[in-house]
């Protein structure tokens, strides 16, 4: 687990760098330093069993991540959906050897909603096969403020968002699931 949380660490390093890079953000300009640890991380471990009335259970109900991304690794069976709009729910088919990344909060909000968080869920199935995935919460610490970079905005483009720490960020979130992201709009 070590071992895969050190690999994991470097993928979103790498991924950050090049998130930044396509916003036309150097690393200066953050206020972190990427790769200085000032991220923050948790690996989760998921096991969905086969359910004999999956229509009847929940897997994992419909969320969106809070970090600034998570990178999910899957093994062979299918579950993950991501609501797309105009579509509903469209299942995240695994492939072998990839990686999904899921765009969270904190991304959205520091890219004033270019990058917009993930809505997604995990659906149990009935065909005798045991689903398993691995995810990687790349965030940053509670004490650190959020807000939509500056440098993205244009003259005529305001902020959408407030400046929180991601603490305040978590506990707005807690009590207001769904809407966390609307009460922190301007």
């Amino acid at each position: 687990m070590d071992r895969y949380q050190k690999k994991m660490e470097a993928v979103a390093e790498k991924l950050t760098n090049l998130i930044l890079e396509w916003l036309g953000i150097s690393q200066e300009d953050p206020k972190w330093e990427v790769g200085s640890s000032p991220f923050s991380a948790a690996l989760q471990l998921n096991s969905y069993p086969p359910c004999p009335n999956p229509d009847r259970a929940m897997g994992l109900a419909p969320h969106t991540d809070t970090s600034i991304f998570t990178i999910l690794h899957q093994n062979s069976v299918s579950g993950l959906q991501i609501f797309k709009q105009g579509a509903g729910w469209v299942s995240v088919l695994p492939i072998a050897g990839a990686l999904v990344v899921n765009v969270g909060d904190l991304l959205h909000i520091l890219t004033n909603a270019r990058f917009p968080s993930a809505l997604h869920r995990a659906v149990l199935n009935q065909d005798g096969y045991h689903r398993l995935s691995v995810a990687y919460f790349y965030g940053l610490p509670s004490d650190c403020r959020v807000s939509p970079w500056l440098k993205l905005l244009n003259s005529v483009e305001k902020p959408r968002y407030r400046s929180v720490t991601v603490k305040e960020y978590v506990g707005i979130k807690s009590n207001n699931f769904e809407q966390a992201l609307w009460l922190i709009r301007i």
